[in-house]
């Protein structure tokens, strides 16, 4: 099994200028390869350069500049290479699928924020053993860093990635041959119904309410969104009010995310110590938040009519702040370790079948979903709370699949 773990670093002050030269330095190569990428498709009869080339050639590349290429390792240098690579994989594949293809861009220093030592030992070297109390890792060119170590870190270190967050640097260690640790059986089955009133509901009708993070600091974070606005756009040289603008609104929405992680892991918890099975609609976030195209009036050309375009925008601003993908993935993580079976099904009309697993006929209409909360069966009358309906064809459905299995 593999799992991640995340520690924060507290390099000392020579140390993070170090740490942020790395960056620094790591961005220009990846900028570099970028541009050469895009010079060669435009020039060269549209040969197309790839990560085998870049990476051949970065031995002539740390050999031009040796003073500062040469304090950072060639693995971490060919894994933002590779980073690149990918990027230009994932670029076309949209392409033939037909999607926005969104070509990869160029990395501002601001926002290119990890290096990554594809194997432990490479440049890079996790020390498990307490120096003064604190873990450190060593780091090629920086040092050994001091690291908060919260819980011990189980199974075979394979990978080390150094990132910057705000103002604060962590380390992550990607270790695989992790065992797994079972838990005791519950015979416990149930579905869950992922919603934005609620965070969830389960098939025995209990709701998980959801926080809304990002609307309780919502007023906040406009304000500081405002005065970040009231500085130019584009500035030869930010001044000190501009960085701290800057700093604010990203200290908030980092909070932000610390509390819908921190919500997503101790629900996820709960639902694994208590159930055996968990069944889940399989979402397409993606889709579900996606803007409504125009539509374009037919009697006024030029112009188009309303496509309900602003209240989409809400229900987005919903659906992403409950954060529905980050918490199923959570969920299948912790359910692997805990030796737990996770079932994702199809959502299709989950909300208007009346629901077998209580005495329902299995009638599916739009009509029976009669508001967002009530659901009303046309045929044989049952009412239900809407989001349990829900969540119960989620648990008949994932039962279902444990039969076939069977």
């Amino acid at each position: 099994m593999i799992r991640a773990y995340k520690f924060l670093l507290r390099p000392t002050a020579r140390q993070e200028a170090v740490l942020q030269a790395t960056l620094a330095d790591h961005c220009s190569l990846y900028n570099g390869a970028l541009q050469e990428r895009r010079d060669a498709y435009r020039h060269i009869s549209k040969s197309a350069i790839r990560y085998g080339h870049q990476s051949a050639q970065l031995k002539a590349v740390r050999a031009f500049d040796p003073e500062r290429q040469g304090r950072w390792s060639f693995s971490s240098q060919q894994a933002t290479l590779s980073r690149l690579d990918k990027a230009f994989q994932a670029f076309f594949k949209r392409v033939k699928a037909g999607q926005t293809p969104g070509y990869p861009r160029f990395k501002g220093v601001g926002h290119f924020d990890t290096v990554t030592f594809p194997k432990d030992g490479d440049g890079c070297r996790w020390d498990s053993t307490p120096h003064d109390k604190h873990t450190r890792v060593r780091l090629q060119g920086v040092g050994h860093v001091r690291v908060h170590q919260y819980r011990p870190v189980k199974g075979r270190v394979k990978t080390v990635s150094m990132k910057r967050e705000g103002r604060r640097w962590y380390v992550i260690l990607a270790c695989d041959e992790v065992p797994a640790e079972p838990l005791p059986a519950t015979g416990s089955i149930v579905g869950i119904d992922m919603g934005t009133v609620h965070f969830f509901t389960d098939s025995g009708g209990n709701h998980v309410e959801n926080p809304r993070f990002l609307e309780a600091m919502s007023e906040e974070l406009a304000a500081a969104q405002r005065h970040l606005d009231t500085f130019p756009k584009r500035t030869k040289r930010r001044t000190k009010k501009h960085r701290a603008a800057a700093r604010k609104v990203a200290k908030l929405h980092a909070k932000i995310r610390r509390q819908r992680l921190d919500h997503h892991h101790k629900q996820a918890l709960a639902l694994v110590r208590e159930h055996d099975v968990i069944g889940h609609e399989i979402l397409n976030t993606a889709g579900m938040t996606k803007t409504p195209a125009p539509k374009p009036d037919p009697d006024n050309e030029g112009s188009f009519l309303p496509n309900g375009a602003a209240a989409k925008a809400g229900l987005n601003r919903s659906i992403l702040d409950a954060g529905w993908g980050l918490f199923l993935g959570i969920l299948a993580q912790k359910a692997e370790s805990a030796a737990r079976r996770v079932i994702p099904v199809d959502a299709r009309n989950t909300s208007r079948t009346c629901p077998p697993e209580i005495g329902g006929c299995g009638y599916v209409a739009k009509e029976n979903r009669v508001t967002q909360a009530k659901f009303e069966c046309v045929k044989c009358g049952l009412v239900e709370n809407a989001d349990r309906v829900g969540a119960l064809n989620v648990l008949h459905r994932a039962g279902l699949v444990l039969c076939v299995e069977a």
